[in-house]
């Protein structure tokens, strides 16, 4: 098939991943071309080159400063973004679109949803975060111009007010995530934000004496400074942000790994990451994550009862590594997930077809 991928202009699609949807969008590239589409990439500025997929390019623009000077002015980012999916939109409504039999947009932007009816190939969106305004309305407008599907059932739950969307979970790549022989310390990963709450994986662990390693980018720094940068020494160590080489030796070295969503966590993808490391999880009970970390392969806690979560930080280093492994291999697989994403496609090919 001719494919059309939209991802996210605010992060570029390449190591090290600002986050899961970067994550998820370089792995189906990846593995759509090998299995032998032919793919078009739309994403940030500084992506992977080695992508064998095409940049879709996109012409600058600059604001001007009178504009810029109104009251009701958005940021330059907001402009920036919002330039590159209007620009994107238009090409392909103005002809682009035929090089494509079908447009998967994995953005968090309104545009390609609510221009979707202007295109003549079906266009179907993945859901990666919990309901947003500007999608609200999009969705709002134009209801059966495109399909939905949602990176787990607790996310398509979250949208059914709006919208019904077809859930797949996320995959990793199990060839690339490979097992380590565990014993280490415990690991979290992510993003360095309030709403992942790595301080209460801190004082989790220190609670019940394990030693943590905090690895991710600093998204937010006033954040780490204030609540990350006290809490370190006695156990607890920051390794910065690191590449999925690095990952991987951190998690197949780690006795578990803990995640602590402050918000309804829409997948989970830094679990499914450890589990294909065959570290067990120890997790809050929030969001998609009690689809994600099933019985064998982690512990889940209490949402925000760091006590709790301690109890399950020292009960899931008992799970069985090889368990955990095989979990990771049956269901968080990124074959399993193309495999989905491939008959998804095909339906709405059929559906085109037959209209």
């Amino acid at each position: 098939m001719r494919i059309c991928l939209i991802a996210s202009s605010r992060f570029p699609v390449a190591e090290p991943f600002a986050g899961g949807l970067e994550a998820m969008t370089h792995a189906l590239a990846r593995e759509l071309v090998d299995r032998g589409h032919d793919v078009a990439l739309f994403a940030g500025p500084g992506s992977d080159p080695s992508l064998p997929v095409e940049l879709l390019d996109l012409p600058d623009f600059e604001p001007s400063e009178a504009a810029m000077g109104d009251v009701n002015a958005p940021s330059r980012h907001w402009m920036a973004e919002h330039h590159a999916y209007l620009s994107l939109m238009l090409a392909l409504t103005a002809g682009d679109q035929h090089r494509f039999d079908v447009v998967h947009n994995n953005s968090l932007h309104h545009l390609p949803v609510a221009m979707a009816r202007s295109l003549s190939v079906p266009l179907v969106t993945t859901l990666h975060t919990p309901p947003l305004p500007w999608l609200e309305s999009a969705m709002a407008l134009a209801p059966d111009a495109s399909s939905f599907v949602a990176v787990s059932r607790a996310t398509a739950q979250a949208w059914s007010h709006v919208v019904e969307a077809t859930a797949v979970h996320n995959g990793v790549d199990v060839s690339s995530w490979r097992p380590g022989p565990g014993g280490g310390p415990a690991v979290w990963t992510g993003r360095v934000v309030p709403e992942k709450a790595p301080h209460e994986a801190i004082d989790a662990c220190r609670l019940a004496g394990v030693p943590l390693v905090v690895a991710g980018p600093l998204s937010d720094r006033a954040y780490f400074e204030e609540q990350i940068a006290p809490r370190l020494g006695d156990g607890a160590t920051y390794a910065g942000h690191l590449d999925h080489a690095a990952l991987t030796r951190l998690l197949g070295q780690a006795s578990v790994a803990v995640t602590t969503p402050a918000w309804d966590e829409p997948y989970g993808l830094v679990a499914a990451e450890a589990m294909a490391c065959g570290t067990p999880v120890a997790s809050y009970s929030r969001g998609a994550l009690p689809e994600v970390v099933t019985p064998g392969a982690g512990v889940l806690a209490r949402p925000g009862d760091v006590a709790d979560l301690a109890r399950a930080v020292l009960e899931a280093r008992d799970c069985d590594r090889a368990a955990v492994r095989r979990h990771a291999e049956q269901e968080c697989s990124l074959t399993r997930m193309v495999d989905e994403y491939e008959r998804i496609y095909a339906g709405l090919l059929d559906r085109d077809l037959a209209a």
